[in-house]
């Protein structure tokens, strides 16, 4: 009796743990259109407080370091995605004795931008998820996943 109530408590804990994550950071997202059949998906993360979200692309030698910002689309014939997520805000380059390296991150605000194009035109979607880790000066975050679904076209 007294593992599984240990076992309970512990998956509540984890639960209210990697929910704080996604507390601190509020999603927003706008497609732009800017040419025929193409779109700009902004995927825009406010992050609260004195907390950091990582970039996408870090410079740690090995497999420790924070967790990157990373966007997962689902599969949809109506639409060809441009290869790169581009980002756009003030990038905090700096090295962390905790993580052996450097690390690249964003403080307040960051933009992260998807180019589309639809194949047809027809109104459609982007759906996927965002995986994001937060951190400030005394602690880090468990990792955090958001759904993204992104009206496109019509």
């Amino acid at each position: 009796m007294k593992k599984i109530l240990f076992s309970i408590l512990l998956l509540a804990s984890i639960q209210i743990v990697s929910a704080q994550s996604s507390k601190q950071v509020q999603w927003s997202y706008t497609a732009k259109k800017i040419a025929d059949k193409t779109y700009e998906i902004h995927m825009t993360a406010t992050i609260n407080g004195d907390f950091h979200l990582y970039a996408q692309h870090q410079h740690i030698a090995g497999d420790v370091g924070p967790v990157p910002t990373t966007f997962t689309f689902t599969k949809n014939p109506l639409l060809v995605l441009d290869k790169e997520i581009k980002e756009t805000g003030k990038v905090i380059k700096k090295h962390e004795d905790a993580w052996k390296g450097d690390v690249n991150y964003y403080e307040k605000t960051v933009d992260f931008v998807q180019v589309v194009k639809l194949k047809t035109n027809v109104k459609t979607n982007l759906a996927g998820k965002v995986e994001f880790m937060v951190c400030n000066e005394k602690q880090c975050l468990p990792p955090s996943e958001i759904e993204i679904n992104v009206n496109i076209g019509g």
